[in-house]
């Protein structure tokens, strides 16, 4: 075993033990539930988990008790899914792009202007859940809810005018899809945990990023980059999973308090996500960042990259999913 598994197992262990003294310590009738998420505190999608948090609690008379452990400090973002399936942790929040190689759906949301407005994000992630449920079932566990990104962009430390300006550039980004959107645009795309931007900055592995003005706060990117060139071609989601185990143990009354929690924090998400997208694009101006829209000429470039990758995921997903497309597109919900 590594060094950091081991370090990253007796983190697990010592949360473990944490937990089960502060059961010991409560009434008998108390359930404890350890959760994981990848983002620091002042992050909307941290804040809006933890209103989550307080609203079980609240809601179950203290009888279920969430410890949630923020900023990859338990488990490392990617892993939390992992996690949750074998049973290390009761829940967490994971980001969807990550899974792509498991089952196209996850990636459907990174295709660029499939959902670019949080109207449509919202359309798709209703026509989506029902098919998100049926493969979280069969993994053991539970989907209860989606938080939704600001518009993104490119950041670059010179200005985007056209797609010459990506030419061979080397660009950090999150999943495969947009892997293969900044691919099909001329970059040198590296895929990298949320956690590991500056360094990769700071040894040269990336020279530009395309992710959310709420990460470029997040990471303080004015350090890196001059210029957020806001494309608004995607709102990706992340999603709030339990272990089916956990959550199976808890009296109904309480699980509804779970889930009507959860349908909460997904439409707090939207709201959410809007104003973060104003302010944090706001913050990178006030840190001498410059600020624009996407150039007529890359957005065009990316609506006709879009069309290739939707064709090539059509292609690769199964019927089921390709039917989740189709009523999306039709604006007409699946059974």
């Amino acid at each position: 075993m590594s060094l950091i598994s081991r370090i990253s197992a007796l983190k697990l262990a010592a949360a473990a033990v944490g937990a089960s003294l502060a059961l010991a310590g409560t009434a008998s009738a108390q359930t404890q539930w350890i959760m994981a998420s990848g983002y620091p505190e002042n992050n909307f999608l941290t804040q809006n988990l933890r209103k989550w948090v307080e609203d079980v609690e609240k809601g179950t008379g203290g009888k279920l008790k969430i410890t949630l452990h923020t900023n990859d400090s338990l488990i490392k973002l990617d892993s939390i899914k992992s996690a949750v399936q074998r049973g290390q942790v009761q829940g967490g929040e994971i980001r969807l792009g990550v899974y792509g190689n498991e089952d196209p759906m996850f990636i459907l949301d990174g295709v660029p202007f499939v959902a670019s407005t949080y109207e449509e994000a919202w359309k798709l992630m209703e026509l989506q859940n029902p098919y998100f449920k049926g493969l979280f079932d069969k993994a053991g566990m539970v989907i209860a809810g989606y938080q939704v990104w600001p518009s993104q962009g490119f950041y670059t430390k010179t200005p985007v005018n056209s797609v010459e300006d990506f030419k061979g550039k080397k660009i950090r980004i999150y999943s495969t899809a947009t892997q293969k959107m900044a691919t099909l645009l001329g970059f040198n795309a590296t895929i990298l945990p949320f956690a590991e931007i500056p360094q990769a900055f700071s040894t040269g592995l990336i020279e530009a990023l395309f992710t959310s003005a709420q990460t470029g706060v997040d990471i303080q990117a004015w350090d890196n980059t001059k210029y957020f060139t806001d494309v608004g071609a995607i709102l990706s989601k992340n999603a709030l999973i339990f272990s089916k185990r956990a959550f199976a143990a808890l009296p109904p009354a309480d699980q509804k308090v779970v889930l009507d929690a959860a349908a909460a924090y997904t439409k707090r998400s939207w709201e959410m996500s809007k104003a973060a997208g104003d302010e944090k694009a706001a913050v990178l101006k006030k840190n001498g960042m410059t600020v624009t829209g996407g150039p007529p000429a890359v957005l065009a470039a990316m609506k006709k990259v879009g069309v290739q990758m939707a064709d090539e995921w059509k292609a690769t997903a199964s019927p089921a999913a390709v039917a989740v497309l189709t009523a999306y597109m039709s604006g007409q919900k699946t059974n």
